[in-house]
């Protein structure tokens, strides 16, 4: 197939530091390469891939103290993107609904995957307006607040195989990793390191609008002997970082649409301690990959039992469950049922009365097909 992947211009493809969006987007663009597939990626221009790599920046525009509105270089990458639809049999975008008017007015497939939380009270109207415009999330949790949206698919995200080695050995401190911020809840870390009378190691950035809360409420924490704040780590730190932990902690508080560096401490076979918010039951499995927990008691009593658990069968979990390929493959399912869908429209358009048109492959069945997925790809992981 012809696939566009559209990116964030946020960070490059794939993040030089922080970036999960982009970092799923360069696993999935190089996994459908691998299996055969013609990819374009529209990102910013010191992004490194296979594919054919249209810039639609000069460089992430995080890192990019020139770019003073990062929304038009937004609008200018969708005004790209559209000017050559007809290329691609199928448009994936990664940039929440800022191209949702312009998909909406030309036929070729197209579908979205949200990143991000969903229980955003504007957005009821927004994806009531824009109701036919297919969606993939990234967990079944995630569409919990928008349940009539157009939701085809979950597909949970998935890393290639090698990009983390498994560390068998016991780890002697207790990692976290992500940003600094009150729904990140760094303060129940220090205190369960506390408690449990382990080094804490945070591997964390501070974006400028949470520099008040951390400088207030983070900060002082910080100053444990027993925390060491190492800020933020880029890919190639990462897997020391993680697989020399003894576990790792996700004390979030808010709805966690999958939890990316969770996947990431399991491929390193570090088990991992997280709190019952959005998609973490989905993602881990009890006494397997860690524990999942509902209060800081039970996080210090689950944290002592993490540390024993063998390490080889979290990283099998990860291997059963969250591989780039098969991320891939389930995505190809759904660009191959909405590109089939998406033949019959333009068929119909151009038959009379009406009447449906039979595709090259003699298919008239394609058009029910997205909708029969009804969020079955990606299942049977387990």
């Amino acid at each position: 197939m012809r696939i566009a992947q559209v990116s964030p211009l946020f960070e490059s493809v794939p993040p030089k530091l922080y970036g999960g969006t982009e970092r799923v987007v360069h696993f999935l663009t190089e996994a459908l390469i691998d299996l055969g597939h013609e990819v374009t990626l529209f990102a910013s221009g010191d992004s490194q891939t296979r594919a054919e790599l249209v810039a639609c920046a000069p460089a992430a525009l995080r890192l990019d103290e020139t770019c003073k509105d990062q929304l038009a270089r937004h609008v200018n990458m969708f005004e790209s993107v559209f000017a050559r639809a007809n290329e691609f049999d199928v448009l994936h975008f990664h940039t929440d609904y800022l191209h949702f008017p312009l998909a909406r007015r030309q036929p070729v497939a197209h579908v979205t995957t949200m990143h991000g939380r969903m229980d955003i009270p504007d957005y009821v109207p927004l994806f009531g307006t824009f109701a036919e415009t297919p969606l993939v999330s990234i967990s079944d949790a995630q569409r919990e607040p928008l349940p009539d949206a157009n939701w085809i698919g979950t597909v949970y995200h998935g890393l290639p195989a090698d990009l983390y080695r498994p560390c068998l050995g016991r780890g002697k401190y207790l990692a976290v990793v992500g940003r600094v911020s009150p729904e990140k809840r760094m303060d129940r870390a220090v205190e369960i390191a506390r408690r449990v009378g382990m080094p804490l190691k945070v591997a964390a950035k501070i974006d400028d609008k949470d520099r008040d809360y951390y400088e207030s409420e983070i900060k002082p924490l910080f100053a444990d002997p027993l925390v060491e704040f190492v800020g933020e780590i880029g890919e190639s730190e990462k897997n020391d970082f993680l697989g020399n932990a003894a576990a790792f902690l996700f004390p979030i508080d808010w709805p966690e649409p999958f939890g990316l560096v969770m996947i990431e401490a399991m491929a390193c076979g570090t088990p991992v301690v997280a709190f019952r918010c959005g998609s973490i039951p989905e993602v881990m499995r009890d006494g397997v990959s860690g524990y999942v927990v509902d209060s800081l008691d039970a996080a210090v009593a689950a944290t002592k039992r993490a540390v024993a658990l063998p390490r080889d069968r979290v990283r099998a979990y990860f291997d059963r469950r969250f591989l780039a390929p098969r991320m891939a493959r389930d995505y190809v399912t759904i660009y191959q049922e909405l590109a089939a869908s998406a033949r019959l429209r333009q068929g119909r358009g151009r038959t009379a009365f009406g009447l449906a048109a039979i595709d090259a492959d003699g298919d008239t069945d394609g058009a029910h097909a997205v909708e029969g997925l009804g969020g079955e790809a990606g299942v049977g992981m387990d």
